[in-house]
């Protein structure tokens, strides 16, 4: 078996084991996914009537100074009420900061020029967790702003919420049915159609599983890109090396490492 042989099967014994609980798995799965989007959102926030209208993953959105954030799932339903759903596996990923952030570049990126600020509809982030990272055998964590009226404390009514979903949870209701399916390997043995048609077409369908391989290549080669951009720019900032040389040694072309220079340069 050559070296390509062998990647190509490694990546098929890799989908079997992906689950929505992986997020380039999850947001594959939910991509235009308009129905599992909804069955998702209708379940964590036990409301039956919402329709999505959009379905957006991997989005980037950045504030004004440039720092970005790379939502997993960015919906927004019929009452243009905008969701960002998060995959989170690590415990350091879901921190109160990191909601706090994406909480705030999603309503800064709601609210268009001339509307007023009182006509800014509700906007959800919800963490789907790995474990159960607020500690509290919950099976959903809402998090609202209130406020502090002397001993009485009044929901401060914002429109702003954040959701923390724990994926642990395997209670005999919805919640933990959809949380079991988030955890499952196998479409077969999911409860939700919705979800489990989609996993199996990328799992099971030769075109889908096809199309699953070739997104696990982009992702291997953006992430040796990554690696070689930031070895070139610890060596520019060595200056040790000609700007060719290790254009050589990373592989990379020279054009991209003189734009790497000049940002180097630019934020130093």
């Amino acid at each position: 078996m050559n070296t390509l042989e062998q990647i190509h099967e490694e990546d098929l014994q890799r989908l079997k084991s992906l689950r929505y609980m992986d997020d380039d798995f999850m947001t594959v799965c939910l991509a235009d996914n308009f129905e599992g989007v909804e069955l998702i959102l209708r379940i964590v926030l036990g409301k039956r009537d919402i329709k999505i209208k959009s379905v957006r993953t991997q989005e980037v959105l950045k504030n004004l100074q440039g720092r970005s954030a790379t939502l997993d799932v960015h919906a927004v339903d019929s009452d243009n009420k905008e969701f960002d759903v998060e995959i989170q596996r690590k415990d350091a990923g879901a921190g109160a900061k990191r909601a706090r952030h994406n909480s705030s570049l999603l309503d800064a990126h709601i609210l268009k020029s001339g509307e007023e600020t009182e006509d800014i509809p509700d906007s959800y982030v919800i963490f789907i967790t790995e474990n159960d990272v607020m500690k509290g055998n919950q099976p959903i964590y809402p998090v609202e702003r209130y406020i502090t009226i002397g001993e009485n404390k009044v929901l401060f009514g914002d429109g702003s919420h954040i959701l923390y979903v724990n994926g642990k949870y395997r209670g005999d209701d919805e919640i933990g049915k959809l949380m079991h399916d988030f955890s499952c390997t196998n479409p077969d043995d999911m409860n939700f159609e919705a979800l489990a048609k989609r996993a199996r077409y990328f799992k099971q369908d030769e075109k889908g599983v096809a199309t699953m391989c070739k997104i696990m290549e982009d992702m291997r080669n953006e992430t040796a890109l990554r690696n070689a951009k930031e070895i070139a720019i610890r060596m520019i900032k060595a200056g040790k090396m000609s700007l060719q040389d290790i254009a050589d040694y990373t592989e990379l072309s020279l054009e991209t490492v003189k734009e790497l220079e000049s940002q180097t340069v630019q934020f130093a």
